[in-house]
């Protein structure tokens, strides 16, 4: 079976390309995860950052991000100390000022979901690359998303953050057109 040549052979890497890489995903508390290992990734190999995932999970309550705003300096620093997780002080603050300006979107939009697919015109972009090499770190969308995620106070929001969440949440179907996962996503 041919897969995205980034899977490799480890089994977590492997699971999450085959289930979850490039499925449009629809539901504010997975988008806010994504949010926050896409953040966490910046510097980092996703293989790190899946291998810390259930560990995000706990230390996040799930993810929620109402929770998530609400933490305090005392969060901060259990979290600090938990060896399970990214321990990097900025990454690990700019979670609560990501849940907040989360929550304000979700306000403004009626959900972050209407607030986020806005940038790829509310369907996933399909391409076409035959080669991990044609795959960009950045688009024309990512520059747009970028620039108004850091408008409104996101932190770690780069271009580059805000393509590879694209790629997590399915905005994008980056798989390349031989991988087994090209049509199947394509189709959703």
């Amino acid at each position: 079976m041919k897969r995205c040549a980034w899977s490799n052979t480890n089994p977590l890497m492997i699971a999450y390309h085959d289930t979850e890489w490039g499925v449009p995903v629809h539901d504010d508390r997975k988008l806010f995860e994504f949010l926050v290992l896409d953040a966490m990734q910046a510097g980092l190999s996703w293989a790190i950052i899946l291998k810390k995932r259930e560990n995000f999970r706990k230390a996040l309550h799930g993810f929620d991000p109402a929770k998530v705003a609400r933490y305090t300096a005392r969060d901060l620093r259990r979290l600090l100390s938990d060896p399970g997780i990214v321990r990097n002080r900025l990454k690990l603050e700019s979670v609560t000022t990501n849940a907040r300006k989360f929550l304000d979107a979700q306000e403004a939009f009626g959900s972050f979901d209407a607030y986020i697919w806005q940038f790829t015109g509310g369907q996933a972009i399909t391409h076409t690359y035959r080669w991990m090499s044609q795959i960009p770190a950045r688009t024309k969308e990512s520059d747009a998303m970028s620039k108004d995620l850091i408008m409104r106070g996101f932190k770690f929001a780069g271009s580059t953050i805000c393509y590879a969440f694209m790629q997590a949440a399915g905005m994008v179907n980056d798989h390349v057109v031989d991988c087994f996962r090209y049509r199947e996503v394509s189709r959703r």
